[in-house]
């Protein structure tokens, strides 16, 4: 019993140590995503005692802050000024001060120009450090009822059309489940574009509001999605968990056994011209035509 007490004894002054706020360190702190009593004690501890804060909207943050009665300093760090200011804090912390990152919503550095701080950081030998917490795509998909042991995050689509059907062309074929953004004035052309890339019978949860009062996942087909949209305005910010392609999904495609240059060769016999076989053949196999392309060249 008492080897026990002396370990439970070790591990609780670990973590007090762990928990101390130190110079020359960067703080990655996760925010709510909607309820605010979603914040950690740990992450109010280092948004308390660390020198200064970086974060993507101050006027925002400032809310949070003021919440829960903290006052320190705030920079702004986005995605038009992150090169600059990124030195500058880089060139903080080096000289001994530490700094808490953080978003408007959730994991600082995923599908945000923290991970260039981040790089940056790595780059010139400073510490970082995270303090976990809420992630809109993760908390989405364990709503999802899609499976989870497997999935990739795609973050937000282009809003160029060229490189968002050739982003979701390249998915065509993925097996793992996908994690998407949109924002509410985007999502019926979205949602178009994914029952044309994948077909109406996929599955798909639309995730909104996430941890607030008026949370609400949809699990439908993306057909059912498109229709149910028709009819319903969207509102809020959403997380969209989709399902990958079945186990079978491309065994059965025509060319399934062909080289790339076989399967640009068969549209060229079918009428096309070679560029247009080319993108043919990259949209089947889910890949840019570039590489098709490429591949043609060095045959």
């Amino acid at each position: 019993m008492s080897s026990v007490k002396n370990k439970s004894a070790a591990d609780m002054g670990d973590a007090q140590e762990k928990n101390k706020v130190v110079g020359k360190t960067l703080y990655l702190v996760a925010t709510p995503i909607g309820n605010l009593a979603d914040l950690s004690a740990r992450a109010i501890k280092v948004l308390s005692e660390v020198d200064f804060i970086a974060a993507e909207d101050t006027r925002n943050s400032l809310h949070l802050l003021q919440y829960f009665g903290i006052s320190k300093p705030l920079v702004s760090y986005f995605e038009h000024n992150k090169r600059e200011r990124g030195c500058q804090i880089a060139d903080r912390l080096e000289s001994g001060e530490s700094c808490a990152l953080i978003t408007d919503a959730g994991t600082p550095a995923i599908s945000d120009p923290g991970e260039d701080l981040v790089a940056l950081c790595a780059e010139r030998g400073i510490n970082v450090t995270s303090i976990p917490g809420c992630s809109a795509g993760i908390t989405a998909l364990t709503l999802s009822g899609l499976p989870t042991g497997r999935f990739t995050f795609e973050g937000f689509l282009s809003v160029n059309k060229a490189d968002r059907r050739r982003h979701l062309d390249e998915l065509k074929n993925e097996k793992r489940t996908m994690i998407f953004h949109e924002a509410p004035h985007k999502l019926c052309a979205t949602l178009d574009d994914f029952a044309k890339a994948f077909g109406g019978e996929r599955r798909i949860s639309l995730c909104r509001e996430l941890t607030k009062l008026n949370e609400e996942v949809l699990r439908l087909t993306l057909a059912e999605a498109v229709e149910y949209y028709k009819d319903h305005s969207p509102r809020g910010e959403y997380v969209l968990v989709l399902a990958g392609a079945a186990d079978n999904a491309s065994t059965d495609e025509f060319w399934a056994e062909m080289s790339i240059p076989e399967h640009v060769e068969h549209y060229v016999n079918t009428g096309l011209s070679k560029m247009d076989a080319i993108k043919a053949a990259a949209r089947d196999r889910g890949v840019p035509k570039n590489t098709v392309y490429k591949e043609m060249v060095d045959t």
